[in-house]
């Protein structure tokens, strides 16, 4: 493929969108000024790559659905499969945005346009050429979280300043125009302590008779099995200004094992406004409600309110922070009642178009009636992710949380008698794979090691899980 600036933008100058006046303001001028990486160059490989050149001309021409018709029936193999694919996701796009199309044909022309760009990044991630043509073709089908992230990699890619404008005019549209969102998955997952309990065998209670020894149940022990987790949510955003949204949303989650006394249900509903502040900033204030049962039975209520804050401070840096006060009440007994607090701050670097990488930490207080379980908890979290070759993803994460209760040795049986003192570490490894998708889902791989410290007697535990989970993926 050629570095031919007027060849390649001549359609998108041309084309408009069906009904997204945006669309025709922002095709035209992100591909003009976004050759800054030329596309991988072909060889002369005989009548495949003859055909390429050819069905270059014809999208250059104004003629994308004939230069299809030539690329669709080339043969699987020879030439420059590269630049096969690269010409088939650029035409697709152009024929996708002729006017009068009916929409379930565009939306097959965008999806055979992914497909394409999609297939070469599997092996070659670093392409930021092609992510940019990517992240192009789901903003035109409307999907933005995933339009968003791959116009936040090609960022990364430190291109010329004409495209950072231009990326970041689709940013600004596709935070403007936002309307739906919503996630699914599902997981099977094994683990070793669903019930997250200490083994320790022996207790020591101090008693009239002095400190004694007490065996404990062994019902009371860890136990294993498999379980399968699936969660969903969604949101709509109603506009009631140029700046000012009204969210509504909701999300739950279910994590299910055989039998039903350690089954988990989180179900939760939020309302209020949303202001964009600037190009680069927002806030939200939000009415939040949550309910969590264990097994069958309803566990607690809350209600309350949270703030959130997103800045993107640059092309390649975003931060946040969430400030949440609710109320909890729990169904049975009134000792565990009481207001909870938290807030939490999160950084996300994009270092390179391949290379993520997270950074987190919180504080939170629980202040319930019954004084010994009153607590505060400090916590932090480190992340990476890495965009291989073959269509793999890695990542890596280590969470660290410090919990201290004001209750000591009379209710939580610490050996000294003093105030409890849990300290947690999760470490997690991830593997999805790109390549291989269901209905836009890809398989991932995650192991979890939980190990809980306490100097309160048969508190501590291990836990290692596996997590094979269904992802959403480009």
């Amino acid at each position: 493929m050629h570095d031919n600036s007027a060849r390649l933008s001549a359609p998108f100058r041309r084309s408009r969108g069906r009904r997204n006046p945006v669309r025709a303001l922002l095709a035209a001028p992100i591909l003009a000024a976004g050759l800054f990486m030329a596309a991988p160059a072909t060889a002369d490989d005989g009548a495949v790559d003859a055909a390429v050149a050819e069905a270059r001309a014809k999208t250059g021409a104004g003629a994308p659905e004939a230069a299809l018709e030539l690329l669709r029936a080339l043969p699987g193999e020879g030439g420059d499969r590269t630049a096969v694919l690269f010409e088939t996701g650029l035409a697709a796009v152009a024929a996708a945005e002729r006017e009068g199309l009916a929409e379930d044909e565009r939306a097959a022309l965008l999806d055979e346009a992914i497909a394409a760009f999609r297939a070469i990044l599997i092996d070659r991630p670093e392409l930021v050429r092609v992510r940019l043509e990517l992240a192009r073709a789901f903003f035109l089908k409307g999907e933005d979280s995933l339009s968003r992230r791959h116009f936040e990699q090609v960022l990364a890619g430190d291109p010329p300043a004409a495209v950072v404008a231009n990326v970041r005019r689709y940013l600004a549209a596709m935070r403007a125009r936002k309307r739906w969102t919503g996630y699914f998955g599902f997981s099977v997952a094994p683990d070793s302590n669903v019930n997250r309990a200490s083994d320790t065998e022996i207790v020591w209670i101090d008693t009239a008779f002095g400190r004694l020894a007490f065996r404990r149940n062994a019902e009371s022990f860890s136990r294993s099995g498999v379980g399968v987790s699936v969660w969903a949510g969604g949101e709509y955003q109603l506009p009631l200004g140029e700046r000012l949204r009204l969210r509504a949303g909701a999300d739950a989650a279910r994590l299910d094992y055989k039998g039903s006394a350690f089954d988990r249900t989180f179900g939760a509903a939020h309302l209020g406004p949303r202001w964009l502040a600037g190009e680069a900033t927002e806030f939200s204030l939000l009415a939040d409600a949550r309910r969590q049962w264990v097994g069958s039975v309803p566990l607690s209520d809350e209600i309350g309110a949270r703030l959130e804050a997103y800045r993107t401070l640059s092309r390649r840096l975003g931060v946040g922070a969430t400030l949440g006060l609710r109320r909890r009440d729990y169904r049975r007994g009134d000792a565990l009642d009481g207001p909870v607090a938290d807030l939490a701050f999160d950084a996300g670097w994009t270092a390179t178009p391949i290379v993520r990488a997270g950074l987190s930490a919180g504080y939170a207080r629980e202040r319930p009636k019954a004084r010994d379980w009153r607590s505060a908890s400090r916590w932090g979290r480190v992340s990476a992710s890495v965009f291989l070759p073959l269509g793999f993803t890695v990542g890596a994460s280590g969470e660290w949380r410090r919990t201290d209760y004001e209750g000591g040795g009379d209710v939580h049986l610490t050996m000294d008698g003093g105030g409890r003192e849990d300290r947690m570490r999760i470490l997690r490894a991830t593997v999805l794979n790109r390549a291989a998708t269901l209905f836009g889902f890809s398989p991932q791989l995650a192991v979890i090691g939980e190990t809980l410290r306490s100097n309160a007697q048969a508190v501590s535990y291990r836990r290692n899980r596996a997590e094979l989970r269904a992802v959403r993926q480009f």
